[in-house]
């Protein structure tokens, strides 16, 4: 899914520079779509230029010179097949917490607990950012605001199912 989000940015923002699309995708809270690591947007940028879907422009800024980014025809190809193939995907989205809650009875209580207060925490410090990039990000398409919101709707959600399930553990004790 990375080369379809470099791609799109890329289509978005002719000209860019490699780090511009990184931090694009970092203030943007992409890593709530996909994982992406600073190595792995590189190494995907890397393909997208050697199957020449997108052209490399080097220009010179008053400092240094930089690497700058176009789309090409062909990239614009490959746009289209991966909105299509990503687009069309109804994948579930699976938390690992998940997982270790089919074993949450051989587990104590006790450290169970832990684990619950935990994704609270995390869960709450997700909603504080798309509420931030909500708040603070005009720029942001209404397409994409409203993934924000529904992403905000969905851990709110899993901030009450994660506290009753808290209460439920500690009810047991």
């Amino acid at each position: 899914m990375i080369p379809l989000l470099i791609l799109g940015l890329l289509k978005q923002n002719p000209g860019s520079y490699g780090y511009e699309l990184l931090a694009l995708m970092e203030e943007r809270h992409y890593k709530y779509i996909v994982n992406f690591t600073k190595g792995s947007f590189y190494y995907n940028l890397q393909q997208l230029e050697e199957k020449q879907y997108i052209e490399r422009i080097d220009q010179l800024d008053n400092i240094r010179e930089t690497h700058n980014y176009i789309i090409t025809e062909l990239g614009d190809k490959e746009f289209e097949k991966l909105m299509y193939k990503h687009g069309s995907k109804t994948d579930y989205i699976n938390l690992s917490f998940y997982a270790a809650m089919l074993f949450a009875n051989e587990y104590k209580s006790e450290e169970l607990t832990k684990l619950i207060e935990i994704q609270i925490e995390q869960t709450k410090k997700k909603i504080s950012l798309l509420e931030q990039s909500l708040e603070h990000n005009e720029t942001i398409p209404s397409y994409f605001r409203r993934m924000l919101e529904n992403s905000r709707s969905h851990h709110l959600v899993n901030v009450q199912w994660f506290e009753g399930l808290l209460k439920d553990v500690r009810n047991e004790n």
